[in-house]
C-alpha cells in the first residue's frame, strides 16, 4: 500500500464519518465493571489468557454507544510481558492477533444487529457505518508497569536501538493480523516517538498509524520533552495518518491542539481519560478527581472547532461518554447542514 493510500485511508473514512470521527473509550475500567481483576502485570491484556468475551463485550458496548473506531486489547501486550508470565513467544504472538480477532468479532456481530434493527433507540446506536480496528501499542513503560508511561522517565541508559528491538515484532504481528491502523498509545517522550517513526519507515510496517502523546501540563509530553516537537516527528513519518493526545486530563486538552496545528496538517486526535490522576504507587485512581460527562462532552465542540477531528476518551471514560460526543457530533453536524 503506497503513502497516497495510506493518506487517502483516513481521510476518506473522515469524510464517511461526516468529518468527526468518534473514538472508543476506557477498556480496563469497563473489564472491571463486568467482573474483572486487572491487578496484574498485564493489566487489561490478561483478559486475552481467560476472559475474551468480557473485552468483545466492552468493544461492543462502545460500538452502540456509536464508536466509530474501536481500539484492541493489546495496549500492555507485550511478547516480553507474557514470557514473564511463563508463555512462550508463539504464545504472546497468538495472543496479539487475538486481540485483533476479538474487535472483528466485536465489529461483524454489530454489524448484524444494525441488519437486525434498522432504527436507534435510547440506549443503543445501530447505524451501519465505516469501523476502524486499531490495534493498540503502549510504550515501554506500560510494559514495566510501573507507572513510568506516566512520567516517560526510563533512566539515562535507554536507548533508540533497544526501543525499536522491544517494539519490533510486536507492531509487525499487530500490523499483519488484520488491524486497519496501529495506535502508538500515551507516547510519553520523543525517544520513543521517534523509535516508532523509524520502525513504521523500515517497511515491515504496511499499515498506517496514528500517534497519541500525553501530557499533564498542556505544554509538554509527561517527560518534559516539548509537544510541538514530538508531533513534529509524527508529522515527519509517512505511514502516520493523525497525530494528537490521550491519557490526558480535558482542561489541557485545548492549549495542546493549538500546539499540535502549528506543528502538522496531519488530522488531529483527542481521547483524553476523565481528568481522574492515576496512583501509580497504589495502581489505582483517585476517585472524585475527575469532570462529569456533561463537562467532558462540552468540551467536543471547542475541540472540533479548534480542528480535532477524531474524538474519543481514555481512561475512566465510559460507554455514556462516548454515546454523549455521538450525540454531540451528531447534532453538531445537522447544525452546520
Amino acid at each position: 500500500m503506497g503513502n497516497v493510500a495510506l493518506d487517502t485511508l483516513m481521510s476518506d473514512f473522515l469524510q464517511k464519518s461526516g468529518g468527526v470521527a468518534v473514538i472508543d473509550g476506557g477498556l480496563a475500567t469497563e473489564l472491571e465493571r463486568y467482573g474483572a481483576d486487572l491487578n496484574d502485570p498485564l493489566w487489561s491484556a490478561k483478559c486475552l489468557l481467560n476472559s475474551t468475551h468480557l473485552i468483545r463485550q466492552v468493544h461492543l458496548d462502545y460500538l452502540e454507544a456509536g464508536a466509530d473506531i474501536i481500539i484492541t486489547s493489546s495496549y500492555q501486550a507485550t511478547i516480553q510481558g507474557f514470557e514473564a508470565k511463563g508463555y512462550s513467544p508463539e504464545d504472546g504472538e497468538s495472543m496479539l492477533r487475538k486481540s485483533v480477532e476479538i474487535a472483528h468479532e466485536a465489529r461483524d456481530i454489530y454489524y448484524e444487529r444494525c441488519l437486525e434493527s434498522s432504527s436507534d433507540c435510547d440506549c443503543r446506536i445501530l447505524k451501519h457505518r465505516p469501523i476502524l480496528v486499531a490495534a493498540s501499542v503502549g510504550s515501554y513503560g506500560a510494559y514495566l508497569a510501573d507507572g513510568s508511561e506516566y512520567s516517560g522517565d526510563y533512566g539515562d541508559s535507554m536507548d533508540l536501538e533497544f526501543l525499536k528491538g522491544f517494539h519490533r515484532r510486536r507492531v509487525q504481528v499487530l500490523a499483519e493480523s488484520g488491524a486497519d491502523l496501529i495506535a502508538f498509545e500515551v507516547v510519553p517522550n520523543k525517544l520513543e516517538a521517534q523509535a516508532f517513526a523509524e520502525l513504521l519507515e523500515e517497511g515491515i510496517i504496511h499499515i498506517p498509524a496514528w500517534f497519541a502523546f500525553n501530557s499533564k501540563d498542556g505544554v509538554n509530553v509527561v517527560s518534559g520533552d516539548s509537544v510541538a516537537e514530538c508531533a513534529a516527528i509524527a508529522d515527519s513519518c509517512n505511514k502516520v495518518v493523525a497525530v494528537g493526545i490521550n491519557c490526558t486530563p480535558p482542561r489541557f486538552i485545548t492549549a495542546l491542539i493549538s500546539t499540535i496545528k502549528k506543528a502538522t496538517t496531519k488530522p488531529i486526535l483527542i481521547y483524553p481519560n476523565s481528568g481522574e490522576t492515576y496512583d501509580a504507587q497504589r495502581k489505582q485512581w483517585v476517585k472524585n478527581s475527575g469532570v462529569p460527562d456533561e463537562d467532558f462532552v462540552s468540551n467536543v465542540n471547542t475541540w472540533c472547532e479548534m480542528g480535532a477531528s477524531l474524538i474519543g476518551g481514555c481512561c475512566r471514560t465510559t460507554p455514556d461518554t462516548i454515546r454523549a460526543i455521538y450525540r454531540a457530533r451528531s447534532t453538531r453536524s445537522e447544525s452546520s447542514n
